[in-house]
């Protein structure tokens, strides 16, 4: 099932996909969850709810889906953890070795940007890449959970871009500046539950293209930390919540790794496609 975050009345809502259309939740139980966050944590108790979800947005009163002014899968998540160096390929085109624990930074939710948002480019920097990535989003909350039953903590899964202004990632040892230039964290265009896919989105391919040209192909496969292992490696030194946000690292292929380098510019569209979950697209625009 496909779960879309959007606008409406000024509010943010979401509902389920339905090809073409989009039955709002509201319609579709008798006491619908404030945000997705809450659902996702419903769902996590109860998987049964997403069949009451499904049952009623067959006849549920629908919209056009390209009518909607689109959120970020999870608008404002408590926490957006993501990994760095979590590709083979990408760790060696980088001159980094693979490590024996991932390399962890976080996003704020003011970064995030939703399926066909502008990314801006502000004054300040002109030195744009980007990073196709797996996101990973919490349903029943993880607390010092197991490798074997992790994977009973998500909720969904989404595309995500994570795209950085790398002369700022740099400015210090820590990279959270170069992460966190707001509307830069492309995260869509919906979120596809996790018994749609395979255990841990493992196999699935996953791709970037710009201006419909491939920079990145791989396979989620050639993670150095899988899903499971992330979610319980993370879960030993803090609680993921309900709507939090793992986002899995990027292959190779970046824009700074290249000889000449490949910066996004203005005009330019960029899209991650990952594999039975969707392709995100996100424009790019001078601030």
């Amino acid at each position: 099932m496909k779960f879309i975050s959007y606008l409406k009345n000024g509010r943010a809502h979401f509902g389920v996909v339905l090809g073409d259309r989009v039955a709002d939740i509201g319609a579709c139980l008798d006491q619908p969850p404030p945000d997705v966050q809450a659902f996702a944590a419903l769902a996590g108790e109860d998987p049964s709810v997403l069949e009451q979800v499904a049952a009623k947005s067959a006849s549920a009163a629908t919209v056009s889906l390209h009518s909607l002014e689109l959120l970020p899968c999870v608008p404002r998540p408590g926490k957006i953890v993501c990994l760095g160096v979590n590709y083979h390929d990408h760790a060696a085109e980088g001159g980094n070795k693979v490590a024996d624990y991932p390399t962890i930074f976080f996003r704020g939710p003011t970064s995030l940007l939703a399926h066909e948002g502008t990314i801006p480019i502000p004054a300040v920097s002109d030195k744009l890449d980007f990073e196709a990535e797996l996101a990973v989003v919490i349903g029943k909350p993880a607390r010092n959970v197991n490798e074997d039953t992790a994977l009973e903590h998500v909720f969904a899964y989404a595309c995500f871009n994570d795209a950085t202004f790398r002369d700022f990632q740099r400015k210090t040892t820590q990279w959270t500046v170069g992460k966190n230039f707001d509307a830069t964290g492309g995260f869509g265009p919906w979120l596809v539950t996790a018994d749609e896919l395979p255990a841990g989105c493992r196999g699935l391919h996953i791709e970037s293209r710009l201006n419909g040209q491939v920079m990145q192909s791989a396979s989620t496969t050639d993670m150095v930390f899988h899903v499971a292992a992330t979610l319980s490696m993370m879960s030993q030194c803090m609680t993921l919540e309900s709507g939090d946000v793992i986002v899995m690292g990027t292959p190779d292929g970046v824009g700074y790794a290249r000889n000449p380098p490949v910066w996004m510019k203005a005009g330019d569209i960029i899209e991650v496609e990952i594999e039975r979950i969707g392709i995100l697209r996100n424009r790019v625009s001078r601030a």
